[in-house]
């Protein structure tokens, strides 16, 4: 299966299941096109002698089939004999979201927790039941020696003082059980003193700080609970922690809806304030909601990408660089196999855990009775809901049978195929869509990289 696409004077050949990818001159992608159309060589060649000498295309031809002998065009679909064992793999936990704080002290519109309480009872985690959770995750990591833990609300320093048990318990038992444990917090930095941030970057290997871009576009959806907005008060301490963290090993993450689809001047106002890692994506809600994106919005998002690509490159030129997470891609087949595959894990290799010690598939599940996998007590005791999870994967999924982005979006969000299609086997069209187009300008945007 090969992908074709056009970026400004650059042409692209992506090969889907070897996942190389190569910048080809205007002969090549005509013959691509023709072939990926079901055109036979011999009648390939005739068509494209009006327009190329035949020097020429016996030249590109030749180096097509070498490319193809080297397994970097039309390569052969090695994953699907993988997948027939999925359902009966070991079950390996490596990372656990935990959710230290069903409470908020921010009062954001899109909030899918309901201001953090999870349609539920605000409620704090307990150091038990973080320990508790710490043991469930060494038992069952099998040989893996690099474990993640999200500490997560709510608001998370809303219960600082458990978030600081659960890491010193955790270390404390590094050693004793051959693993390495690596600390990520989500706050929206309402709470940020000098000693906290002091702790983060003690302790911390990542941090994500949530902002939106613009004051207006942050201050319409991310208000405090007296309606007043938040920006001013967050953006010098969130600062404050890129620059202690020397602009690495952080992000900040906002939210793009239907009022801001000009979004990629808030990943540029970001940039203008000095932050170098940044992460702004798009809203999940019920098509209900004033703020939802609507299929209308989808082609004016895609060009937002173009724009935000080309300032990218405008900002590099001029000695300011900086990152944005869904254009960070990985050329090399990186990724592990399973990860290509099935994506996150979500009840499988990751799970959510509730301040109360109830197990999800993931965050984004919390809440919902159907989704309850288990708890710390008693382990994991759904195993036919695990099981589904473990069978989440794009060959289970009808419409990434032909999409040549599969193995980089994994089939997309589980939750946002629930909460769309009420079915995690399905996928949510606008991320779909979205995903391709990020792909593609992050392909862009190495290849300039690697010719420059």
């Amino acid at each position: 299966m090969i992908h074709q696409f056009k970026v400004k004077d650059m042409l692209f050949a992506l090969d889907v299941y070897s996942g190389a990818v190569h910048v080809v001159d205007q002969l090549m992608y005509d013959i691509l096109e023709r072939i990926n159309n079901g055109e036979a060589i011999e009648t390939m060649v005739l068509a494209l002698q009006s327009t190329y000498s035949m020097n020429d295309i016996n030249q590109a031809v030749e180096e097509l089939n070498t490319l193809k002998d080297k397994g970097q065009l039309f390569a052969e679909d090695t994953y699907q004999p993988i997948v027939d064992s999925f359902a009966d793999r070991e079950t390996v936990v490596k990372a656990m979201c935990l959710h230290i704080a069903h409470d908020c002290n921010l009062a954001c519109k899109y909030c899918f927790a309901s201001e953090g309480e999870y349609h539920g009872d605000r409620s704090m985690m307990s150091l038990e039941v973080g320990k508790k959770s710490i043991d469930y995750l060494v038992t069952h990591s099998g040989n893996r020696t690099n474990l993640e833990i999200d500490f997560f609300g709510g608001e998370p320093l809303m219960n600082f003082e458990v978030v600081k048990g659960i890491v010193t318990y955790a270390k404390s038992i590094e050693e004793s059980y051959g693993k390495h444990f690596r600390f990520t917090l989500t706050t929206n930095g309402v709470l940020l003193t000098d000693d906290i941030i002091a702790y983060l970057n003690e302790h911390m290997y990542n941090v994500v700080l949530s902002i939106d871009g613009r004051k207006e576009v942050h201050d319409k959806m991310r208000p405090t609970p007296n309606g007043k907005g938040s920006y001013d008060l967050i953006l010098p301490k969130l600062k404050q922690v890129a620059s202690s963290r020397n602009q690495k090993n952080y992000y900040v993450r906002g939210t793009f809806t239907h009022f801001n689809t000009d979004f990629a001047e808030d990943v540029m106002h970001l940039a203008d304030q000095g932050f170098k890692q940044i992460s702004v994506e798009p809203v999940v809600a019920e098509k209900r909601m004033s703020y939802a994106l609507t299929d209308d919005d989808v082609e004016v998002l895609k060009k937002q990408y173009d724009i935000l690509a080309e300032k990218m490159l405008e900002y590099k030129e001029a000695g300011k660089p900086f990152n944005f997470f869904h254009f960070m891609i990985d050329l090399g087949q990186g990724p592990c196999v399973i990860k290509r595959l099935t994506g996150c894990g979500a009840g499988t290799e990751y799970m959510a855990i509730t301040p109360w010690g109830d197990f999800y598939p993931c965050h984004q599940f919390v809440g919902d009775e159907n989704f309850l996998l288990g708890n710390v007590d008693e382990g994991v005791t759904n195993l036919e809901l695990q099981r589904d999870f473990k069978n989440c994967h794009v060959y289970n999924k009808e419409d990434c049978t032909d999409c040549w982005a599969k193995f980089y979006c994994s089939g997309g969000c589980a939750a946002n195929a629930q909460h769309f299609h009420g079915n995690i086997h399905k996928t949510y069209e606008c991320a779909c869509e979205l995903e391709k187009k990020r792909v593609e300008m992050a392909i862009y945007l190495k290849a300039t990289e690697i010719i420059e």
